[in-house]
């Protein structure tokens, strides 16, 4: 399992604070939409300058047309990131597409779909859904499976239940854990790092512990510690 860590403060400056004082740690660095709308490539090219060693998750969560995630797709071959993530409810043929594309390079990033947000409580997501997560998260990840990614988003509660339909070698990252059973926040489907290891979780992302704490490369060297 390895530790993911959301770059989510409010300015470039912050952000790149927090990134220095955890430079010497082997984690990911996730940019989400915020930070990668405001700042853009050249924040992800500070990143390298910090240390060429960061891996970078591109968090954009791409859902258009199937032409259109592929063109997105292609560009972000472009910037040199080491993942990125599409929604699984834009489709087989748009998740197909977009692997067609990029297989036609020599290497490409991880591509992960994500299932069912763990901002999304069970009522909520029936109400857009009309299904339970367990078995929609399950069937998403199928599709992206089928589709050629290498794994999936979701809560650590849908991980083993996807890791049995699909193989150990599908990848599972899972938002909205809370390390040492901090405040759960606006996320709804939150696991500490015990569970997500019991769900072979293969990437956990962790971003308010860390960020909100005034020692956050203490924060990262003791979820090192557990994972």
């Amino acid at each position: 399992m390895e530790l993911c860590v959301a770059l989510d403060l409010p300015t470039k400056e912050e952000n790149l604070n927090l990134i220095k004082k955890i430079q010497n740690y082997n984690v990911w660095l996730k940019v989400g939409l915020r930070t990668y709308i405001r700042d853009g490539e050249d924040f992800l090219l500070a990143i390298k300058k910090i240390n060429p060693d960061f891996k970078i998750f591109l968090d954009l969560k791409l859902y258009d047309i199937p032409n259109t995630m592929a063109d997105a797709a292609e560009s972000i071959m472009g910037l040199g990131v080491d993942m990125f993530n599409v929604h699984a409810s834009a489709g087989k043929r748009a998740m197909k597409e977009v692997m067609r594309r990029l297989d036609t390079f020599d290497k490409r990033p991880i591509v992960l779909a994500v299932t069912a947000l763990t901002s999304f409580s069970e009522e909520e997501f029936q109400d857009v859904y009309e299904k339970d997560i367990a078995l929609k998260a399950d069937k998403f990840a199928k599709d992206a499976m089928e589709s050629g990614l290498d794994g999936v988003v979701c809560s650590a509660y849908e991980s083993a239940s996807i890791k049995n339909i699909s193989s150990q070698k599908f990848m599972t990252l899972t938002p909205g854990i809370r390390p040492f059973g901090e405040d759960a926040g606006d996320q709804k489907r939150v696991a500490d790092i015990a569970f997500a290891k019991n769900a072979y979780v293969d990437f956990i992302v962790v971003g308010r512990p860390i960020y909100k704490s005034e020692n956050p490369e203490e924060v990262v060297k003791k979820i090192l510690e557990r994972i």
